[in-house]
């Protein structure tokens, strides 16, 4: 497969992977469910292996070279497919339980029907291993030199035990497309439920008004960050801590798949040219010089740079991966300088 991004659909501007159907807005889900290739099932069935069996003759002894098939099913585990092609996704437990796409985009009818939100992106990953869909909420906050964030919803599960069923808040930069989960006080807003669990969408839009309650207070936050200044040591420092941690070592301990080590140098010079100017957005007030400048321009390099197989392994990454992990730990260290 070419890409990762098997289908997707989209409201508004093109996606930066360019790939995807464009929707005018306010879309049914049966609309979005066709265009963003949500609209098949994932089907079960047991594991099964074949044995040989001795074939005996009426003197009770097997003639010989004959042997007889016998299929046996291995309760345990189970097999989980697509029910439009028939292709195989995965094979897990026979506990585990399945969240299926159409699921995905149900979660939002109420959202987006009463709510105020307004569906923007979903899309099939991995050959419809991973779905996702993502919903902007209706919140937006403006930094100095209107530099806006949006507030957004992205919900996303997986048939093959790579991911649990997910729902995070999230903020989307305008300027430059960034995400960043909303998490505050080292505490994640992302609400999680394993497949070894069924799937309560009731009890988790309790958990979300929780999460979304916490909108104001983390753009709060941000705009502490746009108001600190922050010195070159103190930026060199914040780079490498984030990257590299307490490692010595010349390279990244852990490459992106399919890459080879990246040089800690590259990726450290590369983080450094977008705050000082060559990222999106660097020149707003709001981020020139100071701690949500450092922020964004991580979060960029990681949604829009950073090494990858190609865009689609760094959109998996940056959402989900060890690109989401990295985020979060700028967050985290912005925070702290700042506090």
């Amino acid at each position: 497969m070419a890409h990762q991004i098997e289908q997707m659909a989209y409201v508004g501007e093109t996606p930066w992977h360019r790939l995807g159907h464009r929707l005018q807005p306010k879309q049914p889900l049966e609309v979005w469910a066709q265009q963003a290739g949500m609209d098949w099932s994932i089907q079960e069935t047991p594991v099964r292996f074949i044995t040989q069996g001795a074939v005996t003759c009426a003197s009770g002894s097997p003639p010989e070279g004959d042997s007889l098939q016998i299929l046996e099913s291995f309760a345990e585990q189970k097999v989980l497919y697509r029910s439009d092609t028939r292709a195989a996704l995965s094979v897990v437990s026979s506990r585990y339980q399945v969240v299926q796409p159409r699921a995905v985009l149900e979660f939002y009818r109420d959202l987006t029907e009463i709510g105020g939100y307004e569906m923007e992106t979903a899309g099939v990953l991995k050959g419809g291993r991973k779905v996702w869909a993502l919903a902007r909420t209706g919140k937006q906050a403006v930094l100095k030199g209107s530099d806006t964030v949006n507030g957004y919803l992205l919900f996303a599960t997986s048939c093959d035990g790579t991911l649990a069923t997910t729902v995070t808040p999230t903020t989307v930069r305008v300027v430059c497309n960034n995400t960043l989960a909303i998490a505050l006080d080292n505490t994640s807003n992302v609400i999680r439920v394993p497949h070894n669990t069924c799937f309560d969408a009731d009890a988790v839009k309790r958990q979300l008004g929780i999460a979304i309650g916490q909108w104001d207070d983390f753009m709060y936050r941000m705009k502490v960050l746009s108001e600190r200044k922050v010195k070159s040591k103190e930026v060199e420092a914040y780079i490498q801590h984030v990257l590299y941690g307490p490692a010595k070592s010349d390279e990244i301990s852990t490459p992106v798949a399919g890459t080879p080590p990246m040089p800690r140098a590259w990726a450290a010079r590369k983080v450094l040219e977008l705050y000082e100017g060559k990222g999106r957005g660097a020149e707003l007030a709001a981020a020139r010089g100071t701690t949500w400048g450092l922020l964004s321009a991580m979060t960029e390099f990681v949604d829009h740079e950073r090494r990858a197989r190609n865009r689609e392994y760094r959109l998996d990454s940056a959402w989900f991966g060890q690109g989401a992990a990295l985020k979060q730990r700028a967050l985290a260290h912005a925070l702290e300088l700042a506090a």
